[in-house]
């Protein structure tokens, strides 16, 4: 018998949650994949690790979310390559020991599935610029002379460049030039190559894209992405003329059209 004044304790309930469905299991997991295949995937391949780390800290930081992969060796990032469907690249020419080994990447990616390339390397632009241009990569960033600002520009340049080339217009192709930023190959003229940096190649489509027609000043600087001033877009034009020049040295296709701007005025 129970003392008076003393209550036995309820039983405790107890609740189940009802298992989801199978067809909502199904569904979250769909939209997990999806999410996977959406998050862009970034390989660093640098083999400083407090540079590769601040590299991956600026991209995470330009674009919350996106899946970085760090590779400090030529083989690991061979391999990496070879089964990753990487959006863009970006890496080291010289790793460890192997002067060159990111020239023996970029020709495995070029052969694989042609994932944009943004080169960051110590080597000297002057030199190595028109090298990597050679390779199809995507532009040429010197270590000593870009600081946060100017690599998050040109990496986000290319991750909208990757992300769009599905739905691309067809390059140019008209008369005898061949130009199409947004897939970063090479222009051509005349069916051979013309070496140029990514800012020239934009001046030189915008240009071609208004062929005949006097293109601003004003309009160019929406193309160049630093030193949006007269004189640096006339060193562009001067870069476009001169490399066009090497391979066919009557080329006077581009006019200076005084205190306004310039005209594609070739085929």
């Amino acid at each position: 018998m129970r003392a008076a004044g003393h209550l036995a304790p309820a039983p405790e309930e107890t609740f189940t949650t009802p298992a989801a469905p199978a067809s909502d299991n199904r569904r979250q997991a769909g939209a997990a994949g999806l999410r996977e295949r959406c998050m862009a995937r970034v390989a660093v391949i640098e083999d400083d690790v407090p540079t590769s780390d601040q590299l991956r800290g600026w991209i995470e930081a330009a674009r919350p979310g996106i899946r970085v992969d760090q590779w400090f060796n030529h083989d690991d990032a061979a391999a990496a390559i070879g089964r990753e469907p990487y959006d863009v690249v970006v890496l080291d020419i010289e790793l460890g020991r192997e002067r060159h080994a990111g020239v023996a990447l970029i020709n495995a990616i070029n052969k694989r599935r042609g994932t944009p390339v943004l080169v960051v390397s110590g080597m000297p632009a002057s030199i190595y610029r028109s090298i990597m241009k050679a390779l199809d990569a995507w532009d040429y960033l010197q270590k000593s002379d870009f600081g946060e600002t100017e690599f998050i520009e040109t990496f986000l340049e290319v991750l909208r460049a990757a992300k769009g080339r599905s739905a691309a217009a067809p390059p140019a192709t008209a008369g005898e030039l061949s130009i199409d930023p947004l897939r970063q190959a090479s222009p051509t003229w005349r069916g051979r190559r013309i070496n140029l940096p990514l800012t020239a190649q934009r001046i030189l489509d915008a240009l071609y894209q208004r062929r005949g027609q006097v293109v601003s000043y004003e309009e160019l600087y929406q193309v160049v992405k630093s030193g949006r001033n007269r004189d640096n877009v006339r060193k562009h034009v001067s870069t476009i003329r001169d490399a066009f020049r090497e391979i066919d040295p009557a080329f006077d296709g581009i006019e200076n059209v005084p205190m306004r701007g310039f005209r594609w005025a070739a085929p």
